[in-house]
């Protein structure tokens, strides 16, 4: 009886054969270094899938006992994320959680998320990262279905209304959008303005739904959003589009879904020769340096960035671990009033 031989031992060199690269090439993209284009490298990816390999990284066991890396990916522009405070103060707190666990950070910025989904299949298979953070969730995120069918210990950051059955940690954006329309409104502002994010974000959406909720329940019918790229030149835009109304219908009161939409509001409105807060009051979301900077200083909805991501980064260690620790709110951002708002002017 003649028995079957083996299937013959798929190699590095078939990897790179199949890609028309290098075994340099190869290693340098399952080991993240720079020196190949992004072409090349999803090219070598593609390649190991099809010939079902992987690199045997001594770095941490195969049953993944090690948690050496941890992948983050952002569909945002490189220029806006090194703007935007939020994102610093957040990736510092994870890293100062995968310091204590002697582990880095993969993070690559992605351009949607089809192309997020590939990386996240790529990184997992050829085992780069032990578990991943996901952020900026849409309603039907197709990651959901990606890192359930992988197997993937993911942790999601968002609401869990958009994120599935993954694991998530969330802010309760719907309650302090609430409270920053009552506050305005108790100080007696009427025509509320908000200059908000990206339409097509989950987060935007849970925001904009309650902006809405919170102007019926107070018969606020001089209320109106702006939806933008949270840029500060879509913010200032906005602004300069909504100040420029005739007085009847032009707001005493905007709130703005970053802090760097809210310092370009305020330099439109001093462009403008309005006084803050004489003619109009400013508020902020994610309190940060920006906002104690400017003059007057800006209110804003306070919440510690730093300390939310390393709580992220703790939850997706106990999913590792496999300890389920469940999806759970971080608390609240806290309004704290500063010089930029005011009653508005009889």
């Amino acid at each position: 009886m003649t028995s079957t031989p083996p299937a013959p031992r798929v190699t590095i060199k078939d990897v790179a054969a199949r890609a028309g690269v290098s075994k340099g090439a190869v290693s340098l993209a399952f080991n993240h270094k720079p020196g190949l284009s992004e072409a090349t490298r999803d090219r070598i990816f593609r390649a190991a899938r099809e010939l079902g390999w992987a690199p045997n990284l001594t770095a941490r066991s195969l049953a993944g006992s090690r948690v050496d890396v941890v992948g983050l990916a952002v569909c945002r522009p490189a220029r806006m994320l090194g703007l935007e405070p939020f994102y610093m103060e957040f990736v510092s707190g994870v890293e100062s959680v995968l310091t204590e666990h002697s582990c880095s950070l993969l993070l690559r910025l992605v351009r949607n998320l089809e192309e997020e989904a590939r990386l996240l299949e790529s990184w997992w298979k050829g085992r780069q990262i032990g578990g991943s953070l996901l952020v900026d969730f849409r309603a039907d995120d197709p990651r959901v279905a990606v890192a359930e069918r992988l197997g993937l210990p993911v942790v999601a950051v968002g609401h869990p209304t958009l994120t599935g059955g993954l694991t998530s940690v969330w802010t309760d954006d719907a309650t302090a959008v609430r409270e920053a329309v009552r506050y305005l409104s108790a100080l007696g502002h009427r025509r509320i303005a908000r200059v908000g994010g990206a339409a097509a974000l989950g987060h935007t959406a849970i925001r904009t739904a309650a902006f809405d909720g919170a102007a019926r329940e107070l018969g606020l019918a001089g209320a109106r959003q702006v939806a933008t790229d949270f840029s500060g030149d879509a913010g200032a835009r906005a602004t300069r589009s909504l100040l420029t109304a005739a007085p009847p219908d032009r707001p005493t009161a905007i709130v703005y879904d970053n802090d760097i939409m809210a310092v370009a509001g305020l330099s439109v409105a001093s462009e403008m020769g309005l006084t803050v807060p004489g003619d109009v009051s400013l508020l902020a979301w994610d309190d940060s340096q920006l906002c104690r900077l400017t003059h007057p200083t800006l209110s804003a909805m306070s919440h510690d960035v730093h300390g939310f991501g390393a709580q992220v980064a703790r939850t997706l260690f106990a999913v590792i671990a496999g300890d389920n620790p469940g999806s759970h709110p971080v608390p609240t951002p806290v309004l704290t009033p500063r010089g930029s708002t005011a009653p508005p002017k009889v």
